[in-house]
């Protein structure tokens, strides 16, 4: 059985982050470009003409489609500290937490395409990614993945071991009822949980100071007796050092924490969405955080122009053989429509 640390009280401020090494400096800039690059060919793929007679692999992405392009820093700072034993459950929007978590881009990509080879088959789309390998899972439903995350870290306790569950959400989910009674039952049981609350200021269309009464869901963790920390500028090195103090209490035996990030969601709630509630979208690209970063990594010597290349041609090829094995995978039988739907 492992042996934990003697935790402290749970409501100590979260201890000061390591600095990052270059290495792990370039792991994030390549992670979230990867995230980018993904979302880009989906986007791509989602609205490519269908064709005459629809054909097989042009624009047959089904379903509803939720991107995540600007909130790339969660998924990289925060999955920077797991592994892939580690449970970690999304949202709607999940695309970039489930690559940064390193599942297998071939089947995922399967899976959005509703193909026979995804990770369910193609009957769960892209809102319902379910991976055992990686203990990943997602759902179409608001703060749904706060309570099977704390099953999870009720197992991983159980079991004496140092594995933690991270739980993810957006800043609309965390009114509802869902969000506090995971807190609460956390706090109480201590369990080894991350709770990440991504804040893209708008929800599905209505702004923060609508439907929230406070201006931080982070002080919120308060009211359970847990450290509670906002990061406001979508910045994955803040992001990195915020996890990283989060997750080694959790890892120690000292429960479970709570952090939001102010990130950016630079497309619409959903692929088609005119955004008319939005009047800063003019403004969206100037604070894309992909190019914020690399003009600080240059600054700071550890990327040039043949870098960014060589990371931005991985990241494509990657993607792109993940594409093409989605479109060239066979369509589920339909004859076996219940199949794999039933328990």
């Amino acid at each position: 059985m492992t042996t934990h640390a003697q935790p402290p009280s749970p409501t100590d401020e979260l201890a000061p982050g390591d600095t990052l090494d270059a290495e792990a400096r370039l792991g994030l800039y390549s992670t979230m470009v990867l995230c980018r690059t993904y979302e880009e060919a989906i986007l791509r793929e989602y609205h490519a003409d269908k064709g005459p007679g629809f054909d097989i692999g042009k624009g047959l992405v089904p379903g509803e489609m939720h991107l995540s392009a600007g909130q790339e820093p969660v998924a990289a700072g925060v999955c920077a500290h797991l592994t892939t034993d580690d449970a970690v459950t999304a949202t709607h929007r999940p695309h970039h937490l489930a690559i940064a978590h390193g599942m297998d881009l071939h089947r995922m990509t399967a899976e959005i395409f509703g193909r026979e080879t995804g990770l369910g088959r193609g009957r769960g789309g892209h809102m319902h990614l379910f991976d055992p390998a990686t203990h990943f899972s997602c759902s179409g439903i608001i703060a749904e993945g706060y309570p099977p995350a704390l099953g999870q870290a009720f197992a991983f306790q159980r079991k004496g071991t140092d594995r933690i569950a991270v739980a993810v959400t957006g800043e609309g989910a965390a009114n509802q009822g869902a969000f506090h009674e995971s807190l609460n039952l956390a706090a109480r049981w201590s369990l080894p949980v991350v709770f990440v609350v991504e804040d893209n200021d708008w929800a599905i269309s209505v702004p923060r100071d609508v439907a929230t009464a406070i201006p931080s869901n982070a002080d919120r963790a308060a009211a359970y007796g847990i450290p509670g920390e906002r990061v406001e500028d979508n910045d994955v090195e803040t992001v990195y050092a915020a996890a990283q103090r989060a997750v080694a209490r959790a890892r120690s035996g000292a429960g479970p924490s709570l952090i939001e990030v102010h990130t950016l969601r630079m497309w619409g709630h959903f692929e088609g969405d005119a955004q008319g509630y939005r009047p800063e979208l003019a403004e969206v690209p100037e604070h894309d955080p992909i190019p914020r970063y690399e003009r600080r990594l240059r600054d700071a010597g550890l990327l040039d122009d043949d870098a960014v290349e060589r990371i931005r041609a991985a990241a494509s090829e990657r993607v792109e053989d993940a594409v093409a094995y989605a479109k060239n995978s066979p369509l589920p039988d339909a004859a076996s429509a219940t199949s794999h739907v039933f328990a």
